[in-house]
C-alpha cells in the first residue's frame, strides 16, 4: 500500500459559550498545527442557516487560513456548485491562486449544504440548478482552461491556471462523474457512510484518465478522537455523538463538553440513528489508531484519509491530530 495523505476537514463548530469569532481562530490554529505536522491540506465546508457553524462564506475563510500559512494546501469541501455560477467560483479561485500560487483545492459537492428553503434563498427560487451539476464542472474546467480565449465569457484571473478540481460525494452519482470526467474523489463518510464502498468501487473501476489525473486518487473523510488512552478518547468521543443526537433529532446545539454517557444513552432509536450516520468513526490512542486506520484505509484502497476533529477542549483536539498524524506514519 502506498503511504496515506493526511489531510482535515473544518467546519468551523462554536463552542458552547463561545462565538463565530471564536471559531474560525480555531480553525486557523488547528491550520498552524497540522501544517508543522506535516497534514497535506485543510478544507472548509460550505454551510448555511446553521447557527452554530461558522463556514458558511467559505471562499472568505479559505483566504484567510491560506494568508496565515505557508505550505498548507487549503480548499473547499466543498463549495456546494448548485448555490453559484461556475463563472464567479472561477473568478474567485483563481483570485485565490493567484494570492497563493499552488496551495488552492476547489472541491465541488452538488448538495445545498443547507436546507430546502434556504437554498431556495441562495439560488433565488432555481431549484433545479442541482441537475445541471455536470454541466457546471465541465463549465468551471472550460473557465480555467487557456483554451477558453476565444470565448465570449472569460474568468479572470483564473484562465489558464491549474486549481486542482476534486468531485466530492455521499452517494454513488457522484462517483461516476468523478470516474467519467477523471478527476480525484472524496467521500463524506464522516456523516454518510453508507454508500461508500459502492461509491469508490464505481469511481476506482470506471475512472478515465485526464490532463489533471491519470489514476484514480480515493479520499474517504471520517471523525477521528485520538489522545493517550482509548478511555479517554472515548469519553472525548461524547462531544462528537452529542452532537450528532442533536442532528439526527433536530436540537441543535453548539459543540458541548463531553460527558460520561451520551445525553441519549438508552434510547434506542436514537443510538441506532448516531451509530449508522457516523460509523466511520475512529477512536482511540495511537496504536488503535494505527491498526484501525491500516485496515480502513487497505480495504478501501484510499490515497488519503481527510479527518474531521470534534473535540471541545482546545488543547486536547490539538492533541488528538498530532496523535493522528503519527498512527497514520505508522502505517506500513
Amino acid at each position: 500500500m502506498n503511504k496515506i495523505k493526511l489531510s482535515a476537514l473544518e467546519l468551523a463548530p462554536v463552542k458552547k459559550g463561545g462565538n463565530p469569532r471564536e471559531a474560525i481562530q480555531r480553525v486557523l490554529t488547528a491550520a498552524q498545527h497540522i501544517e508543522k505536522l506535516g497534514y497535506e491540506r485543510l478544507w472548509l465546508a460550505e454551510h448555511h442557516n446553521m447557527e452554530y457553524i461558522a463556514c458558511s462564506a467559505t471562499v472568505v475563510l479559505i483566504s484567510h487560513v491560506a494568508e496565515h500559512t505557508s505550505t498548507l494546501r487549503v480548499g473547499s469541501g466543498g463549495i456546494m456548485l448548485p448555490n453559484h455560477a461556475p463563472l464567479v467560483v472561477a473568478e474567485q479561485f483563481g483570485t485565490l491562486e493567484t494570492l497563493y500560487p499552488g496551495r488552492i483545492d476547489l472541491g465541488l459537492g452538488r448538495a445545498p449544504g443547507t436546507d430546502q428553503s434556504t437554498a431556495m434563498a441562495l439560488r433565488r427560487n432555481n431549484i433545479n440548478t442541482q441537475f445541471y451539476f455536470a454541466d457546471d464542472v465541465k463549465a468551471l474546467q472550460q473557465y480555467f482552461s487557456q483554451d477558453n480565449y476565444s470565448s465570449k465569457v472569460r474568468a479572470f484571473p483564473a484562465e489558464g491556471l491549474e486549481v486542482p478540481l476534486w468531485i466530492l460525494g455521499s452517494s454513488t452519482d457522484s462517483a461516476y462523474l468523478a470516474a467519467e470526467l477523471g478527476l480525484p474523489y472524496a467521500f463524506a463518510s464522516h456523516f454518510a457512510p453508507a454508500m461508500l464502498r459502492n461509491a469508490l468501487e464505481i469511481y476506482q473501476n470506471n475512472f478515465k484518465p485526464s490532463a489533471q489525473l491519470q489514476q484514480p486518487y480515493s479520499l474517504a473523510c471520517v471523525n477521528v478522537v485520538g489522545a493517550d488512552t482509548t478511555e479517554e478518547a472515548q469519553y472525548l468521543s461524547s462531544s462528537l455523538y452529542n452532537m450528532f443526537a442533536g442532528i439526527i433529532t433536530n436540537t441543535r446545539r453548539p459543540l458541548s463538553p463531553p460527558t460520561e454517557q451520551t445525553i441519549y444513552a438508552g434510547i434506542t432509536e436514537i443510538e441506532q440513528a448516531v451509530q449508522s450516520m457516523v460509523s466511520c468513526t475512529f477512536v482511540g490512542d495511537q496504536a488503535k489508531l494505527t491498526e484501525d486506520l491500516a485496515d480502513f484505509a487497505r480495504q478501501y484502497n484510499l490515497d488519503e484519509i481527510m479527518t474531521t476533529s470534534y473535540i471541545y477542549d482546545d488543547d486536547k483536539r490539538l492533541k488528538s491530530y498530532e496523535i493522528l498524524a503519527h498512527a497514520i506514519n505508522n502505517i506500513a
